[in-house]
């Protein structure tokens, strides 16, 4: 078995540990996704979607700035978006330089479907695979590895009821 030199060491590849993190966790959502929405959407989009949920219309500026991406990366997520019929742009009212984009009808539509099915579903499937985490950083980022491997999201998604997306963004409001 090869070394995994990522995690030997530590937090001289703390960057490419996340990453890899973010991607195995990207992974597990995208086939979830798949599943229970019923929709080929990209999991990385599906903050784009919540942040023009929760904030109305943005600029592309604005945008990346609520989830905390460049703007290149956010405008290629747009265009995608765009050609799904998901989002489009809109001049602002006040000043006509500003392109905001802003949900479409199904868009919209398909925001409240995720809200009743995938993201609550996600986000408990999440926290419970960090739920039983303790140590330091580099510790915690092991055991929640060798958790996603062990049992990966999929398995962790509830199958019966499904909890109000507003009741949990309340709950997660109070646990930041």
């Amino acid at each position: 078995m090869v070394e995994d030199v990522v995690r030997v060491l530590g937090y001289s590849t703390l960057g490419s540990r996340l990453k890899r993190i973010g991607e195995k966790l990207q992974a597990q959502t995208q086939g979830i996704g798949m599943h229970l929405a019923g929709a080929e959407l990209p999991a990385s989009h599906n903050p784009v979607l919540a942040a023009l949920d929760r904030n109305g219309p943005l600029s592309i500026g604005h945008l990346a700035e609520a989830v905390g991406q460049s703007q290149p990366g956010v405008t290629r997520m747009v265009n995608s978006l765009k050609a799904s019929g998901l989002v489009e742009g809109r001049q602002d009212v006040t000043d006509r330089r500003i392109n905001r984009i802003a949900l479409t009808n199904k868009g919209a539509a398909l925001v409240r479907q995720l809200q009743d099915t995938f993201w609550p579903r996600i986000m408990i499937a999440v926290k419970d695979a960090c739920s039983e985490l303790e140590g330091s950083l580099l510790q915690q980022l092991s055991q929640l590895e060798d958790a996603l491997e062990d049992v990966p999201l999929k398995k962790r998604c509830a199958k019966d009821d499904i909890p109000d997306w507003a009741a949990l963004m309340k709950q997660m409001e109070t646990d930041r």
